[in-house]
C-alpha cells in the first residue's frame, strides 16, 4: 500500500494504473492532515533536521539548499535500517553499485567553524503602554538613544501588561430587549474533568449510571481479562472522560461516560504497530446523500454504541483497573485486553477492519474511491452503506432489504436505531422528498 497526501502527482490516471499494475493499493489521506502519513511527516523532519544541520555550518548561499537535501538522502540509503538486511544503496533497482574512487570531504573543515554567519539578529519588540501613542513613544525612544557602546548582557525588558482571557464567543443576539444565543454549541455544559468531579457535584447520580453502563459494555464485549502483573511488564493507564451529548437545538439527551486508555504511553512496535483507519470524507457524505435525493432513496441512520471493543487486539496491552471499579478480591491485578478500547492507538484500526470483515460477510462490497463506502446490488435494488467512525447512513430504494441490513447489523454489533436520517457530524439535514431536493445546514 502507498499511502499519500493527496498531491497532484499522485491522483493522476497514469501513476494510478502503474501502481495496480505492480499490485499497489492507493490510500488517501483526508486533506490537510498531514498527521495521519506519520511515516512520510517522521521522514522529512528527519532530512530537514539534517539540512538545517549542515546549511548552518557551511557558509554557502541559500540556494545550496536543495543539494543540501540531496546529500542527506544519499547519506540516509547508506544507513542500514531494522526492516532489511542489507542498506537502500546496496540493492538498488539495476542491482549495481557504484562507488567513485575520488573524493575530497571537508567535515574537518567545517566543524572547526565557528558559524556561517546565516543567522538573523531580530530586534526586540517594544511593547506600547497602554496609555501612551504612537508620536509619544517614538519621542522616547528618541531622546533615549545612548551614545557609546551599550552593555548587552542586560536583562531583557519584559512587558508589565496584564494578561486578560479573551470573552468566552456566545455570539449572543439582542432584539428588541431580548437576548438569545445562536449558537448553543458554544455554551458551556459544565462537564467533570475527572471522576472525583464526577461522583462530588449534583450530578452524581446520572454520571454514576454511566460508567456503570459503560462498565457493562467491557463485561459484554469480554474486553479484558484480570491476569497477575509481573514485575517489569509495561502497564497503559487509564482515565474517565465525561461528556454531555445534545441534540440539533442544543439540549442534553444524553450522559455520556467513556473510560480510555491512555495510549500515548505506549511503545511502538511492542504494543502497537500499525494505526492507520479511512473515515468517509465529507464530501463523499454530501455526494452520496445528493445521490439519494436525486433518485428518491430511503436515508437512514444507525449508531454503533462502544464501537471501538468490537475490535481485536493482536499484541499484547496491559491496563490498570479503572478507578471506581477496581476488583475489591483481586485489587493489585491488572486487565490484559483482548478487544480495543478507546485511546489505544490501534483502536480506531481495529475496528475498522472488524466492520469491513462483517459487512463483506453480508456481500457489501466496498467502493475503490472510498473506502468507507460500499454498496450493494441485486438486480433493480441497490443498497449504499456509509461509515464515519461509528456513524452509520443505510440509503437504498428498497425498504425491506434496509430492514434486513439493519437487523444484520443488530446481530453483529450493539446498535442505536436513529430513524430516517437528520442530523449527522453536526449537519442538519432537511429534505423535500416531493420535490427531489435536500439541503445541509
Amino acid at each position: 500500500m502507498l499511502r499519500s497526501d493527496r498531491g497532484g502527482e499522485y491522483l493522476s490516471i497514469e501513476f494510478l494504473d502503474y501502481l495496480k499494475e505492480c499490485g499497489i493499493v492507493s490510500q488517501l489521506s483526508p486533506p490537510r492532515t498531514p498527521q495521519l502519513n506519520g511515516v512520510a511527516e517522521r521522514c522529512n523532519r528527519t532530512l530537514l533536521d539534517m539540512v538545517r544541520s549542515m546549511m548552518s555550518r557551511a557558509s554557502l548561499p541559500i540556494h545550496f539548499w536543495g543539494y543540501a537535501l540531496e546529500t542527506v538522502a544519499h547519506i540516509l540509503n547508506l544507513v542500514p535500517t531494522k526492516k532489511v538486511a542489507k542498506t537502500p544503496h546496496e540493492i538498488p533497482s539495476e542491482d549495481v553499485v557504484f562507488v567513485a574512487r575520488r573524493g575530497f570531504f571537508r567535515e574537518r573543515e567545517l566543524i572547526f567553524k565557528e558559524d556561517s554567519g546565516s543567522t538573523i539578529d531580530l530586534e526586540e519588540i517594544q511593547e506600547l503602554p497602554d496609555n501612551a501613542t504612537l508620536g509619544e513613544t517614538s519621542n522616547q525612544q528618541e531622546e533615549e538613544v545612548p551614545v557609546g557602546p551599550t552593555d548587552i548582557s542586560l536583562p531583557l525588558r519584559r512587558s508589565s501588561r496584564v494578561s486578560m482571557p479573551p470573552e468566552f464567543y456566545g455570539f449572543h443576539i439582542t432584539t428588541d430587549g431580548d437576548t438569545f444565543v445562536s449558537d448553543r454549541t458554544l455554551i458551556n455544559l459544565d462537564e467533570p474533568a475527572n471522576y472525583r468531579e464526577a461522583v462530588a457535584g449534583p450530578e452524581s447520580a446520572k454520571w454514576k449510571e454511566a460508567m456503570d453502563s459503560e462498565i457493562k459494555s467491557m463485561y459484554d464485549n469480554q474486553v479484558w481479562n484480570l491476569v497477575d502483573n509481573v514485575s517489569g511488564r509495561k502497564t497503559v493507564g487509564c482515565k474517565w472522560i465525561f461528556k454531555k451529548k445534545t441534540d440539533m437545538d442544543g439540549k442534553v439527551h444524553t450522559f455520556k461516560a467513556r473510560l480510555v486508555a491512555k495510549g500515548f504511553t505506549q511503545t511502538p512496535g511492542i504494543d502497537y504497530d500499525e494505526t492507520f483507519s479511512p473515515v468517509a470524507k465529507i464530501k463523499s457524505i454530501r455526494i452520496m446523500l445528493a445521490i439519494a435525493a436525486f433518485h428518491d432513496y430511503e436515508i437512514w441512520q444507525m449508531d454503533v454504541k462502544t464501537a471501538f471493543l468490537n475490535g481485536k487486539l493482536t499484541e499484547d496491552v496491559y491496563m490498570n483497573q479503572p478507578e471506581g471499579f477496581v476488583d475489591a478480591k483481586y485489587p493489585d491485578k491488572v486487565c490484559k485486553l483482548e478487544k480495543s478500547i478507546y485511546g489505544l492507538k490501534q483502536a480506531s484500526r481495529s475496528w475498522n477492519l472488524c466492520f469491513h470483515e462483517k459487512v463483506k460477510e453480508f456481500g457489501f462490497s466496498r467502493s475503490e474511491d472510498e473506502s468507507c463506502v460500499y454498496v450493494k446490488a441485486s438486480g433493480s435494488i441497490v443498497t449504499f452503506l456509509v461509515l464515519y467512525v461509528d456513524d452509520i447512513l443505510l440509503m437504498g430504494n428498497d425498504v425491506p432489504t434496509l430492514q434486513d441490513v439493519k437487523s444484520w447489523l443488530g446481530k453483529c454489533f450493539a446498535m442505536k436505531d436513529l430513524g430516517e436520517a437528520a442530523y449527522i457530524l453536526g449537519i442538519r439535514i432537511l429534505r423535500d422528498r416531493k420535490k427531489r431536493l435536500i439541503g445541509l445546514s
